[in-house]
């Protein structure tokens, strides 16, 4: 017979407003109810407004922990990704969000929690300690994170250079990264637009990396972080193009 051991939520003594903020914020009964009518009724939304396609859904691995990974260029991005994870692994999923924009109100703060079950990265201030904590709660728990590498939107729709933390997360861990490409979500609701157009928005999911033969010092880092970046350019546009024009100059 299996031990049974009991160990109380690690946001058991912190006050309400901090516990939304909190990167050790756990869910109970009425929250995760919320979270999966609110994906629920997402899913709805994407598919009747956005025409929501997904493609390479073969590549996501069964079981958690996974970080999925992927070009950021709207608010719509977490709601696209999120509606490609499947059903089973729903409760796990924990999207990274940038604190400084979803958790700054007592108002957004409650829904990102709520709602959206996102967890805080500040991009001011987010140290080795904050990334040590969401590696430890990625393989501990284990989640599935939905995380941008550029650390912030672009504003003409165009991939821009990812940052290190994926590596501080990874590196040297068995954890699927599955690189993604988000198409319409810029021409459907740009930085600056208050509300989103009727564009139809497709997510591309690529084969999953994995980099838990990598060092987790600055070198593997940097190798995570391009190779990353390399295979979610791959899926973007364009990419058929440039292949062909490699493999033209090769022969």
């Amino acid at each position: 017979m299996n031990s049974w051991s009991y160990k109380p939520a690690r946001d058991l003594n912190l006050k309400t407003r901090r516990r939304w903020a909190s990167l050790d914020r756990e869910s109970g009964l009425v929250s995760t109810v919320m979270h999966q009518i609110w994906w629920l009724f997402v899913r709805t939304y994407l598919a009747v407004w956005h025409r929501l396609e997904i493609t390479g859904r073969e590549h996501l691995p069964a079981d958690a922990p996974l970080v999925l990974v992927a070009n950021h260029t709207s608010h719509l991005d977490t709601l696209a990704m999120a509606a490609a994870i499947p059903w089973r692994l729903r409760g796990r999923l924990l999207p990274i969000a940038a604190g400084d924009v979803f958790f700054t109100t007592p108002v957004t703060s409650a829904f990102s929690a709520f709602m959206l079950n996102a967890l805080p990265m500040w991009r001011k201030n987010c140290g080795s300690h904050a990334l040590k904590q969401l590696r430890e709660r990625l393989v501990g728990d284990p989640c599935v994170f939905i995380l941008f590498p550029e650390g912030g939107r672009s504003r003409d729709g165009a991939l821009m250079a990812f940052k290190p933390g994926l590596g501080m997360i990874v590196a040297g861990a068995d954890v699927p990264v599955v690189p993604c490409w988000l198409s319409g979500c810029f021409d459907a609701f740009p930085p600056g637009r208050k509300l989103p157009r009727r564009c139809r928005i497709r997510v591309e999911i690529g084969p999953p990396l994995n980099f838990a033969g990598v060092s987790n010092d600055r070198g593997g880092w940097q190798q995570i972080t391009a190779e990353t970046e390399a295979a979610v350019r791959r899926l973007g546009p364009g990419a058929e193009a440039v292949s062909e024009s490699k493999s033209e100059a090769a022969d």
